[in-house]
């Protein structure tokens, strides 16, 4: 287990988009190396991957993880069973505290690789943030409340 806690961003109605985004649009080969190198580098340094090959800041607490390359790359030179496939793959994420990182939105950029497409999600993914701040921000007010009413 790394350093760093991940979080799937869950909306509302009980949503997690990049949990389903993972799931239901990515390869098997994808899915493996994403998953592979959020658990490996994602969640070992963070908000650090910035700065790195891995991660970019965009500001206002939204930073990018970026996957690029080959598969075989990610899997120690292993071909996977659907063949070396190339990657570009974004997740936007806001890092949290000490040790949380949430995952707020992700795509394949060679499927979009448009700058508009792009810009739409980091504008979804701080939608998103801003979403998850203000519940956030109730939560902590509702259990301060509760805390307060028993202390009475």
């Amino acid at each position: 287990m790394g350093v760093y806690r991940l979080e799937f961003y869950k909306d509302e109605k009980g949503d997690e988009p990049v949990r389903r985004w993972l799931r239901e649009e990515l390869s098997p080969t994808q899915r493996l190396v994403l998953g592979r190198a959020m658990q490996e580098v994602l969640q070992e340094h963070g908000i650090g991957v910035c700065g790195t090959e891995f991660g970019k800041q965009l500001g206002a607490g939204l930073f990018e993880f970026r996957v690029r390359g080959q598969a075989s790359e990610y899997l120690d030179g292993e071909i996977p069973e659907g063949g070396d496939e190339k990657l570009l793959l974004r997740v936007f994420c806001h890092a949290h505290g000490d040790k949380l990182i949430l995952l707020l939105a992700g795509y394949d950029k060679l499927e979009q690789p448009s700058t508009d497409y792009q810009n739409d999600q980091i504008e979804l993914a701080r939608t998103r943030l801003t979403a998850w701040k203000l519940a956030h921000a109730k939560a902590a007010k509702i259990a301060k409340k509760k805390k307060g009413t028993r202390g009475a």
